[in-house]
């Protein structure tokens, strides 16, 4: 017990400045709905060295005994929800071999590599250069592995607890879309890369307080606009600058899926918080927003990957800074909260009293973009 609770200290004291971060708005309510999962997620890690994990879930599903169809725009977006299916099985050439270690075909361009900034990494012979954008790349579609996983379940609870059946229909369509997307990333990683990490301390975070929020629209804001909106932007980074064509494939048909996950998510959302919450209300879920921002943000610090390549090389805070001031992570950041903050404005949670904050992280200078409802799936693909 001694050992256990040492170590648990120790991840403590490693994780005060993502609880710090996961707390800054000093909203009450904001905070103590955090807290549960920040301690599950960063003290206790109950997202590692097991095979499954079991997170309580609270909430009540919605029955529409009316069935009334009384929204056209979802009902559209239902429409193109079941003429855009795809089998990630046949529609995908499988066949194709993803030969890691082809200099023709880097996985992942140099300058995508934090370590590319340091001495050693002109040491490195092309198989351990190679091998480290092999663990890069892998590390990162574990974590949208994972991210999918969530959004599956996720997916399941808000067709169950949002009120209108026009929504519900079309969430059934979601269910099996994020079903596909957990098939194919992990035949991806498995079957072609031979390479799964586990899931991020901050991304379970982020899931627990997601699946563990009894309130739909909670679910709505955490999924469809947060973790949808960084996945789209993060596919689209990931499909410009890779040279291999499986995966340039495999992203092209999840983008069209992602771009509909968004629609639906501003959709239900900007009536209901322009209309149907109170200030009060309102102003939580806008705090709420940006601690998950601050979240997703730290995401893509890959521990887990400086784990087994960097851990003996440099402390973690090194690492860390590496990360941030690296050209990946400029250009993640770019990406995905040009997706993610036009949507907050869109729906009602990008006030003048929480832009100051968004301005503090460098994240307000994307507030003009196009939201999920102005964009077309081709629109997104050619951007990317």
């Amino acid at each position: 017990m001694s050992m256990r609770l040492q170590q648990a200290i120790q991840t403590l004291l490693a994780s005060a400045p993502l609880l710090r971060d996961a707390s800054s708005s000093g909203n009450v309510r904001v905070l103590a709905s955090l807290l549960g999962p920040a301690f599950r997620g960063f003290v206790q890690r109950r997202g590692k060295g097991v095979g499954s994990t079991d997170i309580s879930v609270g909430y009540e599903a919605s029955f529409n005994w009316s069935y009334g169809r009384d929204d056209p725009d979802m009902a559209r977006l239902y429409h193109l929800a079941k003429t855009s299916q795809w089998n990630a099985t046949t529609d995908l050439d499988w066949s194709r071999d993803v030969d890691w270690l082809d200099p023709a075909m880097p996985l992942l361009p140099d300058s995508w590599m934090p370590p590319s900034k340091l001495p050693i990494w002109g040491r490195l012979s092309e198989r351990e250069r190679a091998a480290q954008r092999h663990g890069l790349l892998s590390w990162m579609l574990s974590q949208f592995l994972h991210g999918e996983q969530g959004a599956l379940f996720a997916a399941s609870q808000v067709t169950e607890c949002v009120p209108s059946l026009d929504a519900k229909l079309y969430g059934s369509t979601q269910v099996a879309d994020e079903g596909r997307h957990v098939e194919v990333f992990h035949a991806y990683l498995t079957q072609k890369l031979e390479k799964l990490y586990e899931i991020n301390d901050n991304l379970y975070v982020v899931i627990d307080a997601i699946m563990s929020d009894g309130r739909w629209d909670m679910k709505f804001l955490g999924m469809q606009i947060m973790i949808e909106g960084l996945a789209l932007g993060a596919f689209s980074s990931i499909r410009q600058v890779t040279s291999e064509p499986l995966l340039k494939d495999v992203l092209r048909s999840v983008i069209t899926d992602e771009a509909r996950h968004v629609h639906y998510g501003v959709l239900a959302l900007t009536r209901f918080y322009r209309e149907g919450i109170g200030e009060r209300a309102r102003r939580e879920r806008e705090d709420w927003a940006f601690e998950l921002s601050l979240l997703l943000r730290n995401r893509f610090l890959a521990h887990e990957f400086y784990d087994e390549f960097y851990a003996h090389r440099m402390t973690r805070c090194e690492w860390d800074k590496l990360m941030l001031e690296s050209d990946l992570m400029g250009f993640f950041r770019r990406t995905m909260f040009k997706r993610i903050v036009p949507n907050l404005k869109r729906i009602g949670l990008l006030s003048g009293r929480i832009r100051p904050r968004y301005a503090s992280i460098g994240l307000l200078e994307y507030e003009h973009g196009r939201s999920a409802s102005e964009l077309t799936a081709k629109e997104l693909l050619d951007d990317a």
